[in-house]
């Protein structure tokens, strides 16, 4: 057993952040070494400016009150705690190249690397999901 996590992040809606970030936290903090590849709209969870501002799903806006009564960190919270624990951040090249984006529209300490990069790290992964 390796004890590694392999997360896609394709989707880049706020449950879609909270699925991703949760996970790898939970992970790292059991002692998993943890990549998450985020690719398409899942850049938007690593993109500075949007990362601030996710939307809900349509009818699904009473989970923002939800969120604040049950104490859930914000979605900046929890990148700073996923960084904190070591958890790797690998933007899409490709897809930065299709949407015309720049590392530097992006939160720091991320790589950027292609599928291949993401495929090293997981393919002896023991946990490998995709959000």
């Amino acid at each position: 057993m390796t004890n590694k996590t392999a997360i896609i992040a394709a989707n880049g809606e706020l449950f879609d952040a909270y699925k991703v970030y949760n996970i790898a936290t939970a992970a790292a903090a059991s002692g998993h070494e943890v990549s998450i590849f985020f690719t398409f709209e899942g850049l938007n969870l690593i993109h500075k400016e949007a990362s601030k501002q996710l939307p809900l799903p349509d009818g699904k806006e009473h989970f923002a009150e939800g969120f604040k009564k049950a104490n859930v960190p914000a979605i900046p919270e929890l990148i700073e705690m996923a960084r904190d624990m070591g958890v790797r951040f690998i933007g899409c090249q490709m897809t930065m190249d299709v949407m015309g984006l720049e590392k530097s529209a992006f939160i720091d300490g991320i790589e950027v690397g292609g599928a291949v990069t993401f495929l090293d790290f997981a393919k002896d992964a023991d946990v490998t999901l995709t959000f």
